[in-house]
């Protein structure tokens, strides 16, 4: 990377990132489309917010948003793919009383237009809002007619963002394609230590265009701590603030200036307050970057 890249980046990092903000909380980074700025570290919900409605189940999850809105924490990611996440969301977050404290984000899942307004208003009626925060067309599936839709109930301030996803490096020239019309505010995408794909066009793109990064999958799903079971930390670590392995990948994701946000998944606790901990303190500047690279690359 010449030298004058390297100053872009890191003005553009300098400038999405709200210090005052942080100093309060969690570390912040602004939507370019608006401005808005939102903590770094998210919650995701695939698996972990598909469960039954029994107390039990219940419990661990009512505990999870609760210390993450207390935390500091926003941004929320659902789906209707995601079984029984939605509904299980919108119940604890209206017992909590906490829609108000939070980002809400879910996709349309779905092909034609007819049957994807359907999902939507199901979506929003599981999910207990007036106005989604975030609707994205997960996938890329019928991505043409789900745009239209998307800019239209924008119109209507149904929605108050709209974006693409996609799980997948193999569709990241299509993913590209799509973020070149300039109709999204949000693009979702893989991006890890293990998946970093992303770093060739699609995060150079987002930024170019102002279009919001969040990075699903941080852990690979689970195949990076995996790896690094058994392994020390790095000395060094402690001097970026990291004191977990969970912190340390979450910490090289949301660094990148063109990622705003990371939503890792889980419906534990002592998990979910570890992951948050990585939007805390400074974040790694370049250099420290390749040397959290290189080091797990030795593991």
């Amino acid at each position: 990377m010449d030298r004058r890249r390297r100053a872009l980046l890191a003005a553009v990092a300098a400038a999405a990132i709200n210090p005052a903000l942080a100093q309060r909380g969690p570390l912040l980074k602004k939507i370019p489309a608006s401005g808005e700025a939102i903590p770094v570290i998210g919650l995701g919900t695939w698996q972990s917010f598909d469960v039954g409605a029994d107390a039990a189940a219940r419990k661990p999850l009512r505990e999870v948003l609760q210390g993450f809105v207390q935390a500091g924490g926003r941004v929320v990611d659902s789906s209707p793919m995601y079984g029984a996440a939605e509904s299980m969301v919108g119940d604890l977050v209206a017992e909590l009383g906490i829609r108000d404290k939070l980002f809400i984000a879910t996709k349309v899942w779905t092909s034609g237009r007819a049957e994807g307004l359907r999902q939507m208003e199901n979506s929003f009626k599981r999910l207990r809002v007036e106005r989604m925060d975030l609707m994205q067309v997960h996938n890329l599936v019928d991505v043409e007619t789900h745009t239209r839709t998307l800019q239209e109930m924008k119109r209507q301030q149904k929605l108050r963002y709209i974006g693409i996803t996609h799980y997948g490096a193999s569709a990241h020239a299509e993913v590209e394609r799509w973020l070149k019309t300039g109709h999204y505010d949000f693009v979702q995408i893989n991006y890890s230590l293990g998946e970093p794909q992303a770093e060739r066009r699609l995060l150079p793109l987002a930024l170019e265009k102002k279009i919001a990064v969040i990075a699903n999958r941080p852990f690979a799903e689970g195949a990076l701590l995996r790896r690094v079971k058994g392994k020390p930390l790095p000395p060094w670590a402690a001097e970026l603030g990291i004191a977990s392995w969970a912190q340390y990948f979450l910490k090289w994701i949301v660094s990148h200036p063109a990622v705003t946000c990371a939503i890792p998944g889980t419906g534990n606790p002592k998990h979910m307050a570890d992951n948050l901990a990585a939007s805390t303190g400074a974040l790694p500047d370049e250099a420290a970057r390749k040397r959290m690279a290189d080091y797990f690359q030795s593991s």
